[in-house]
């Protein structure tokens, strides 16, 4: 089984920063692309931003620009630096790895974390 554990939300001013982190932990061969999204209230989930194994990344329009995601592959660790947020940025924020395992190395399987909550208000 794989655990995918998110960790950095919190309660920011606008303007603000926060850093979010995302590892992925259990039995795994490989991580494949990692990625940050987002569910703001009563909408539904969409996407922050991805990036792959070797480090290529594509991010929503609302975000380009203030946000920035990183990963480290030894640490199986993604991470997202948000900058100058803005109260649309309030949402519950969950990590998604595309993870094979030891026993299906050809097979990619998606795994979220429980989600993290980013609120930005004065």
């Amino acid at each position: 089984q794989v655990q995918v554990v998110e960790a950095g939300g919190g309660l920011v001013q606008p303007g603000g920063s926060l850093r979010l982190s995302c590892a992925a932990s259990g039995s795994i061969f490989m991580i494949y692309a990692m990625g940050w999204y987002r569910q703001p209230p009563g909408k539904q989930r969409e996407l922050v931003a991805t990036i792959s194994r070797g480090g290529s990344t594509n991010y929503a329009d609302p975000v380009k620009g203030r946000f920035t995601i990183s990963r480290d592959n030894v640490k199986n660790t993604v991470y997202l630096q948000m900058n100058s947020l803005k109260p649309e940025d309030t949402a519950v924020y969950y990590c998604l790895a595309e993870v094979s395992s030891p026993t299906a190395i050809g097979a990619r399987r998606p795994y979220w974390g429980q989600g993290t909550q980013v609120t930005i208000a004065s």
